[in-house]
């Protein structure tokens, strides 16, 4: 690696309190050792993010944060920016805004291309990564599961860097050769990121991982003169540079030379499928796939590029038919460290990836689509994911039974497993026999632990010294005018409620009954848009109604200081939205406020039940322990309302329908110029990272494309979230 030298600078007014400052002690002691797996179980509101933030800053080691969603995400990349603003804290998410994968379906023979739309931004963060993995060692990346798909090859995107100084011998000529080589496209009026212009014997580049700033290098004869970063808007210089490296301009970087190579194996491999085909007589597949590739390869020797250039990525990157794809985790060093959020989510979304991936491709193969080598176009299997990653955290308020396993101080030598039952089990590596579940047809082996005596560490103290919301069980017969009673009451004291159900129709049906009882309430399930949801837990918070009903979206990541109270209907009902993990994260809604509380309505007590009560019962004393020992009186989290996501609302105009919301005594608009205004609008705040926001205006765009307002319409007010 090039570069300075590593050095974590936690830059925080906070310190460690609760259960914190032990949670960092063990688990660096931990990871320090070389143990493999380490799980912290945090509580709802007891600070894991500055926990693990003071875990980076002890082990000093380069990051990965691996997210379930690029919202999360972004939220973590925020607090860590802050964190620590003197390393490098990079973004790594997929940067599509939209994303329709290849496919087709043979008993329709529909056939459905490729659409994706690009986020500069994001794709401009992920170039930052990559070049400071490779440049820096003090790097932490915040990714999605997106860290786990194919890539270019670190070597060769290394090996591309150029790298000047001043008092080089090298001729203007020779770097702009470079620069092309690089992937950087000449162009003297629009000067945009992966651009170069010349004057006279200056040349300005726009690297394509800088937002706004550009490198200017100016020559004397044949020899580098001066360096300088300047402002790309006005062009005034910022810094003088000694020297600098320029990174390619593109993701999927390769030299030409190999480039070449790769044509060859292409048009071989395609020759080969060719015969293959019309061996078997599929004459239509046959044709089908030497046009397409044939005109690939076109495009690669006359573009050095073509659209789906990743599926020949086998070819390009050199690699053995069946190996595994580059990803991120190549251009990190082999001594890192890995930090899983929500582990219970993230987890299994890592493993899913690899199968879904390879049944759509399998079909697009096999009717003269794409190749076969496209095949190796694909994600980490879960297996590979795991040998690439040494040493791990899971961090999880309900770390599920793979952590569990895997952290369990006792597991040595054994693998965990997922049966068919849906049971994770042990099997003795020695013995190759199940144990304890007693399921005999293990699908898929999860991990063999090598190393090192795992450890579970347990950060149940908040800083603001609330407990656990007190449960209270409750028959099913009159739950419905108990949780009446119970939300009046939380009303009457300006606080918020939320109720859980089984069924979207039976969340929809009993909003509407409170309604009528004179509640003010509203529901959520999966058929709400998105950024809707968002809405509505803002309006929840801000107090628009007091009582929302839900099915599984009121568990993880919702953070609602309001929230007291926590009804659960029909919480015998045992199955995976009234499991432990369910019942633990709903009734941890409650834990942002001095007065939580959460009721179970049920006739009996289920194992999962009792899980939560026994779980409950024993944080609640240890908490209580804790604040009487030390003199805390808890304390409900405070935290300001976000500004509302909303920027339209329904307006009557005609049967289109279109939602706008306008200012009164403006003038009439241009459609087009409100669209290109809301495109604008979009584009800043996906590069603000409020992706919220970004899919709401989309929204708009599209339902004002769909639905053409009338002619006198007035003009679309917008205000931005501060």
């Amino acid at each position: 690696m090039l570069g300075q030298d590593m050095d974590f600078q936690l830059a925080s007014d906070y310190t460690p309190s609760g259960d914190q400052h032990q949670a960092i002690e063990k688990l660096t002691r931990s990871i320090l050792a070389g143990n493999g797996h380490q799980t912290l179980l945090g509580v709802t509101g007891s600070g894991k993010t500055f926990t693990m933030a003071n875990l980076i800053q002890r082990v000093n080691k380069p990051t990965l944060i691996m997210s379930h969603n690029k919202t999360l995400a972004a939220q973590l990349y925020s607090e860590f920016k802050n964190f620590f603003p003197h390393n490098a804290v990079e973004y790594f998410v997929s940067y599509f805004d939209y994303y329709q994968p290849e496919a087709y379906i043979p008993r329709t023979d529909t056939y459905i291309e490729k659409d994706s739309s690009i986020n500069d931004e994001i794709e401009r963060l992920r170039l930052s990564t990559m070049g400071s993995l490779l440049t820096r060692e003090d790097t932490i990346v915040i990714a999605s599961v997106s860290c786990i798909y194919g890539l270019g090859s670190p070597d060769d995107y290394s090996n591309m860097m150029y790298p000047i100084k001043v008092g080089d011998q090298t001729a203007r000529d020779e770097m702009i050769s470079m620069l092309c080589q690089l992937m950087f496209e000449r162009n003297d009026i629009a000067f945009g990121r992966g651009n170069f212009r010349v004057r006279g014997d200056v040349v300005e580049a726009h690297p394509a991982y800088l937002e706004k700033t550009a490198i200017r290098v100016e020559f004397f004869g044949d020899e580098i003169e001066r360096i300088s970063s300047v402002d790309v808007l006005t062009g005034a210089i910022i810094e003088r540079l000694d020297s600098t490296i320029f990174f390619p301009a593109k993701q999927f970087a390769t030299p030409a030379d190999k480039l070449k190579k790769a044509m060859r194996s292409i048009q071989e491999e395609l020759n080969s499928r060719v015969a293959d085909l019309e061996t078997n007589k599929k004459l239509l597949e046959a044709q089908r796939i030497k046009m397409r590739t044939d005109y690939d390869l076109e495009m690669m020797r006359e573009m050095g590029f073509c659209q789906g250039i990743e599926n020949y990525a086998r070819h390009i990157t050199g690699r053995e038919p069946g190996a595994r794809p580059y990803t991120l985790l190549d251009f990190f060093p082999k001594d890192y460290l890995l930090l899983v959020d929500e582990s219970h989510v993230t987890i299994p979304q890592i493993g899913g990836m690899y199968e879904g991936d390879k049944s759509r491709k399998s079909v697009l193969v096999e009717h003269g689509f794409r190749l076969p080598s496209a095949m190796d176009n694909r994600p980490l299997q879960f297996s590979e994911f795991m040998d690439m990653t040494h040493q791990r955290v899971y961090v999880s308020a309900t770390p599920s039974a793979f952590e569990q396993v895997n952290s369990r101080p006792d597991n040595k030598g054994y693998i965990a497993v997922k049966t068919r039952a849906d049971q994770i089990g042990y099997v003795d590596r020695k013995k190759l026999r199940i144990k304890p579940s007693g399921a005999d047809d293990p699908l898929e082996s999860f991990y063999v632990h090598k190393a090192g005596s795992p450890l579970i560490v347990e950060q149940i103290i908040r800083p603001t010294g609330l407990l656990d919301p007190v449960i209270h069980l409750r028959g099913l017969k009159g739950q419905i005018d108990e949780t009446i009673e119970l939300c009046r009451q939380r009303v009457v004291r300006g606080e918020r409620a939320l109720v859980t159900t089984l069924t979207k129709k039976t969340a929809e049906d009993l909003s509407e009954y409170l309604q009528n009882t004179g509640l003010k309430v509203r529901y959520i399930h999966a058929d709400i848009d998105t950024v809707e949801r968002v809405e509505i837990l803002r309006q929840l918070r801000a107090g628009a109604f007091d009582v929302l009903v839900g099915i599984n979206l009121l568990r993880e990541g919702l953070d609602l200081p309001e929230v007291s109270l926590v009804c659960i209907l029909d919480a015998d009902k045992e199955g995976f939205l009234r499991n432990d993990t369910s019942l633990i994260q709903t009734a941890g809604r409650a834990a942002r406020h001095v007065n939580g509380e959460c009721y179970l309505f049920c006739d009996t007590v289920t194992d999962s039940i009792q899980a939560l009560l026994n779980i409950t019962e024993s944080r609640r004393a240890r908490q209580l322990a804790y604040n009487e020992k030390h003199g805390i009186i808890p304390q409900s989290v405070v935290r300001p309302i976000q500004e509302s996501l909303q920027t339209a609302v329904p307006q009557a105009s005609s049967s289109a329908g279109v939602m706008l919301k306008v200012s009164e005594g403006e003038t009439v608009y241009n459609k087009e110029q409100v669209i290109a205004q809301l495109e604008a609008q979009m584009r800043e705040a996906s590069a603000q990272l409020e992706f919220e926001l970004a899919a709401h205006l989309r929204d708009q765009i599209k339902a004002l494309r769909d639905n053409a307002p009338p002619p006198q319409v007035k003009t679309v007010s917008y205000k931005r979230k501060k």
